[in-house]
């Protein structure tokens, strides 16, 4: 569909939070550290999932969170340190195509900052 094209250096990270006040607490963290370029905070996601052998459904915030591939080691980890949940939801998913100018904010405002 999109010929041959290479892939880029961009993640799309999926992350579910409890509310509204955790993703954007995360959010704020992830973009402050330059571990992310920017963060969605989606409300309105209701997840059905098993955990400890029962079934369970739970109103949930999604975080949506674009990075670099470089830098996604460190957003995880970000993440785990951050995050109420015992076992945080944390999908990276590379990104095929996008517009030029955009991947390259994305991978500029990822950079660590140089000291």
């Amino acid at each position: 569909m999109f010929g041959k094209r290479p892939k880029t250096s961009v993640y799309m990270v999926f992350c579910t939070c409890p509310n509204r006040d955790a993703a954007a607490a995360l959010a704020r963290e992830l973009v402050i550290e330059r571990l992310a370029a920017c963060c969605n905070v989606i409300e309105g996601v209701s997840s059905i999932y098993r955990w400890e052998s029962r079934i369970q459904e739970d109103p949930e915030v999604l975080l949506l969170a674009k990075t670099s591939r470089e830098r996604y080691p460190d957003l995880e980890r970000s993440i785990r340190k951050h995050h109420p949940y015992e076992l945080p939801e944390i999908l990276a998913v590379p990104v095929d195509a996008g517009l030029p100018g955009y991947l390259q904010w994305v991978a500029g405002e990822t950079r660590p900052e140089t000291e």
